[in-house]
């Protein structure tokens, strides 16, 4: 059964670059757009995967990582965050919330997919 991947982005352009750059890829994708409907969707649907936008209307990636990991049902699953927030303290801020990994945009097309295969492949988080 492939993995799903839940893509939680605000901006249309991004979220169709990132789902471009998996469709060769062996994922269920499953989209969001804002932070409520990311948290909802993760705790329906309990992908193995969650590709954070930080800054999302509704609730923040930020609190969004925390509340997933706070979750026993959630708790396990990866989040990389994916963000144009790229300063040191950012990365920082985004691994205390709960993220299993940091992204920065702009994305590099050629290496996304095996990041994320990568992470994927890591041991279960919790």
């Amino acid at each position: 059964m492939p993995a799903t991947v839940l893509i939680i982005e605000d901006n249309i352009d991004n979220l169709d670059l990132v789902r471009f750059l998996l469709a060769d890829e062996d994922y269920r994708i499953l989209t969001a757009r804002d932070g409520k409907e990311g948290l909802a969707l993760a705790r329906q649907k309990l992908p193995e995967i969650i590709l954070l936008d930080l800054a999302l209307p509704e609730m923040d990636g930020w609190r969004l990582a925390r509340m997933i990991k706070a979750n026993p049902e959630t708790a396990g699953i990866k989040v990389v965050a994916i963000t144009a927030h790229a300063l040191p303290c950012d990365r920082e801020r985004a691994m205390e919330a709960g993220c299993d990994g940091y992204i920065t945009k702009p994305l590099d097309i050629n290496a996304f997919p095996a990041q994320i295969a990568a992470y994927l492949k890591l041991p279960q988080t919790s």
